[in-house]
């Protein structure tokens, strides 16, 4: 039998979009702490050492969040310094974002949708891939295990800017899925001191490492490295981050979902409060698919939520198992709490710029990955 290929990436942290992702994510991080009510919807814009931060904050003590300060955090933990720009201290921050106390009556109706989407969740029963996708799962393991380099291999010079791209191959043998990393491709930032040979054997012994750790958590998992492996196979990347390439907050919305095996519903989730619909509903969605996976409804499930202008809670518009099957969640779903008042005063815990930058489906001690016990 032919193995059908199943593709994903991860992106690092010093990615011109994820900074911009991580930028959003602080502020709303800040915004929420001084008032758990704030209502937050922000974007930002990088390109060289230019910072646009645009969007609005209303809470209590929104006029004293440091954005400037928290713009050039992000960078330095994302690893800019003064040999792989921009240096935080070299930003220019700008924009056009409003800082201000709630308008009346503004805090009272927060948990009232003010917008509509269309929200995706999904789960499966593996949890050692942490009940996404396993190719996706791959994907962030080796990009975490490549970005740890950096920190440990000084001497290799790597840079924070990088990508990885995998292809899994999947064939099912007797019932039983077997699983084989067919293809890898990395993009690591490095810099004209470093042996690009000494990466490439850095690389394949890491990987090596991560699919031997990953083996023994998902089941069928082949700890066998790719016979493809490429490591920065344009060539020369010495040049990353916002020098590279501009970015801007929430075009990594397949990295930050399960990867492109499952459809991808509402907006980003960066830059938004845990009252706004396209946040909420995504983590409500994907509770909802953990608990029908952790009951037995099915191997995988895929759940669509709704929301309407002036719903209080999530409408389940459909729910399927493998191969589009679907399922009856009506009864789960009226036994879950689905409501914008439950994501905006309990599934904030903060910690939203690592999050940003490693995935929200993957802290088992999330709020949204925690099952109810009824």
């Amino acid at each position: 039998m032919n193995p059908v290929m199943k593709a994903a990436e991860w992106v690092f942290p010093g990615h011109p979009d994820k900074l911009c992702d991580a930028i959003a994510d602080a502020v709303v991080e800040e915004a929420v702490r001084r008032d758990p009510f704030a209502l937050v919807g922000v974007e930002a814009a990088v390109h060289r050492r230019s910072v646009h931060v645009t969007g609005r904050v209303a809470g209590v003590g929104a006029e004293t969040i440091p954005v400037d300060a928290l713009v050039r955090a992000v960078y330095a933990s994302a690893g800019f310094d003064a040999r792989f720009g921009p240096a935080p201290e070299d930003l220019v921050v700008d924009g056009d974002l409003v800082l201000e106390a709630p308008l009346e009556g503004e805090a009272e109706i927060r948990g009232i949708a003010v917008d509509q989407a269309v929200c995706i969740g999904w789960a499966n029963d593996l949890p050692g891939a942490h009940h996404v996708p396993v190719e996706h799962a791959l994907a962030r393991a080796v990009a975490r295990g490549l970005h740890a380099l950096r920190r440990e291999a000084p001497e290799l010079a790597l840079g924070p800017d990088g990508k990885v791209l995998v292809v899994l191959a999947e064939t099912s043998v007797g019932g039983a899925t077997v699983r084989q990393l067919d293809a890898l491709h990395v993009s690591l930032q490095q810099g004209s001191s470093g042996d690009a040979v000494a990466l490439h054997r850095a690389v394949r012994r890491r990987v090596e490492e991560v699919l031997k750790h990953e083996a023994g958590r998902i089941p069928g998992l082949s700890p066998k490295s790719p016979d493809r492996l490429s490591v920065v196979g344009a060539g020369i990347f010495e040049v990353g981050g916002p020098h590279g390439d501009n970015g801007l907050t929430g075009k990594k919305t397949v990295v930050d979902a399960y990867g492109p095996r499952v459809a991808i519903g509402g907006g980003a989730l960066s830059g938004k409060d845990f009252f706004k619909v396209d946040r909420a509903g995504a983590l409500h969605a994907r509770r909802l698919a953990k608990c029908a996976v952790a009951l037995g409804v099915a191997s995988e499930v895929r759940v669509e939520l709704g929301w309407f202008p002036g719903d209080r809670e999530a409408r389940l518009l459909g729910a399927y198992g493998p191969s589009d099957v679907p399922l009856d969640l009506r009864a789960l779903a009226a036994r879950t709490d689905l409501s914008l008042a439950r994501s905006g005063e309990s599934f904030f815990t903060g910690g939203l710029v690592e999050r940003t930058r490693w995935g929200a489906f993957f802290d088992v001690e999330a709020p949204w990955e925690v099952l109810p016990r009824w």
